[in-house]
């Protein structure tokens, strides 16, 4: 029960971080709008979050904490405290030169991010401003990491996950204040939003420092180059770099896709590269809301299952879960696809985003959710093979969907332009669940519960429902018809979702589905 509690608070956490991370999003939309120079913000940020996403938050985390933690329990604080202070020593060696490095090669690193910029010299030369500016930020959140690792060990769970909402934080004060006061100065008011992103940095490690402190594990970093010698012969300190390069590995995958889409995305018209975020922002609330909430409270339910050798009840829990997924993502992707405009409408325009700027992020949004209920099953399924301590499978998998979604590329953008990188996410996104659900079928270590006809066709009927009702609300209104009554068009928006939950809820009690067996699960 003290794991499940953990598991709902970084849950509820992660969804505090999407909100304050969306309305972030509905204030850079109405006071910047999409163009080249938010284009360039965008690319700009991708640049660190690129790396923190490779290296801090993924191949260093999954290679620490499992050190970190066996560590601790097999030769006590003593020797777990060393080992802290012998990687972050070389962790601050590595961060300081990347950061240099990476504040020099900006202009390098912004072409291969996204050339299609030069278009616009403008944007171009903004991004790189912004880039090295924003760099540093790499350092930070790999100390983030780092610290959110010790903390996640001795189960101090609220800090590490709380973090995230300070960036949003500092980025919508940055939008709120900052952009009108450098606007005052003459300085370009976008350039506020790179403050805003040191700004979240500092804020993310501040506000751990003082718990790591209380603990007693506050790493002491070694500045001398003797010292740098000794903290990377530490055994610990090989073990981990040994670990992270095959979890580079699979956590590059994703961040591949994404440099690709970036790049692609800036040779098509102005905007595109910020109508996809906006969409992505969007998408972000279901998959966080079901995929990570699902995923991490059936990970160590499936590891323990696993453990003790308990076939029936591990092929169960993922039952359960691929359940849940079609009863909530299913309608989900429903609603983004027959209701994308309102609610891009509701959340973004206002300000400077315009009817085209909702047009367009409306159909991005489109394609993403043709694939959402892939994008939410893999929460579920890859655990299934991370609990069998079997890596390599997703990892191989996720490598030929990548390659799958460049070709699908080749043919959708030419037809959709930026939409079709969306919904070529999308399609992958829908292969590599269903390789996944295949892979655990084949290895005996799923095998669907009885019923499942039945409840799929009651979901598809409700949904379809569900469908004809969103359809008739969509285009019963002008959306973008609510200049200077944008409170009337939430108030509607409000109205038309209360309505779809019970349009969809009622189909399905009224076809037989008992929503309270997934309650006891």
């Amino acid at each position: 029960m003290s794991l499940f509690k953990s598991a709902s608070l970084v849950s509820l956490l992660t969804l505090a971080s999407r909100i304050t991370g969306l309305v972030r999003e509905l204030l850079m939309a109405a006071t910047f709008g999409a163009s080249a120079l938010t284009d360039a913000f965008n690319v700009a940020f991708r640049i660190p979050n690129l790396l923190r996403r490779l290296f801090a938050e993924g191949a260093f985390s999954q290679a620490f904490v499992p050190v970190l933690a066996a560590t601790r329990e097999k030769d006590g604080d003593a020797s777990t405290r060393e080992l802290i202070d012998q990687i972050a020593t070389v962790l601050a060696w590595a961060l300081t030169a990347t950061c240099v490095i990476g504040v020099a090669a900006a202009p390098v690193l912004v072409w291969v991010m996204a050339s299609g910029l030069k278009q616009s010299p403008e944007g171009f030369d903004a991004a790189v401003f912004m880039t090295r500016w924003m760099f540093p930020y790499i350092g930070f959140m790999s100390m983030v990491a780092l610290s959110a690792g010790i903390l996640n060990t001795w189960k101090r769970f609220a800090v590490p996950a709380a973090t995230p909402v300070l960036l949003n934080l500092a980025m919508i004060a940055a939008a709120y204040w900052g952009a009108p006061w450098f606007a005052e100065l003459g300085i370009e008011p976008i350039y506020a939003m790179a403050g805003g992103v040191m700004l979240g940095g500092l804020l993310q490690l501040g506000v751990q420092i003082p718990v790591l402190h209380r603990l007693g594990l506050l790493p002491r970093i070694r500045l001398r180059w003797s010292s740098l010698r000794s903290a990377w012969n530490h055994p610990g300190t090989r073990r981990v770099t040994t670990l992270m390069l095959p979890a580079l590995l699979g956590v590059s995958v994703a961040q591949i896709s994404l440099l690709i889409n970036t790049q692609i995305a800036s040779h098509l018209v102005t905007g595109s590269v910020s109508w996809l975020t906006y969409a992505d922002r969007l998408m972000e609330f279901p998959t966080a809301m079901l995929g990570v909430a699902l995923g991490v409270v059936l990970l160590p339910q499936l590891a323990a299952a696993q453990g003790a050798n308990d076939a029936a009840r591990y092929s169960g829990l993922l039952d359960w879960g691929l359940r849940l997924v079609v009863l909530l993502a299913v309608p989900c992707a429903v609603a983004l696809l027959t209701f994308a405009k309102p609610l891009v409408a509701v959340l973004y325009h206002y300000g400077r985003f315009t009817d085209h700027d909702v047009q367009q992020t409306s159909v991005a949004l489109m394609g993403y959710g043709a694939g959402l209920v892939g994008l939410i099953a893999i929460k579920v399924l890859a655990p299934g093979f991370y609990a069998r301590q079997d890596i390599r499978t997703p990892v191989k998998i996720a490598i030929v969907v990548l390659v799958l979604t460049q070709c699908l590329n080749l043919v959708l953008v030419p037809l959709l332009a930026h939409a079709g990188l969306a919904l070529a996410i999308g399609i992958g996104a829908m292969v590599n669940a269903s390789w996944l659900l295949i892979g655990l079928m084949s290895r005996g270590a799923y095998t669907p519960s009885p019923g499942w006809a039945r409840f799929g066709l009651q979901v598809v009927a409700a949904s379809a429902m569900l469908a004809v009702y969103l359809m008739w609300v969509a285009s019963a209104q002008n959306w973008l018809s609510f200049d200077g009554h944008g409170l009337q068009r939430v108030g509607l928006t409000t109205l038309s979702i209360i309505g779809a939950v019970v349009v969809y809820f009622s189909a399905l009690m009224l076809s037989g589905v008992k929503l309270r067996q997934f309650m006891r699960k």
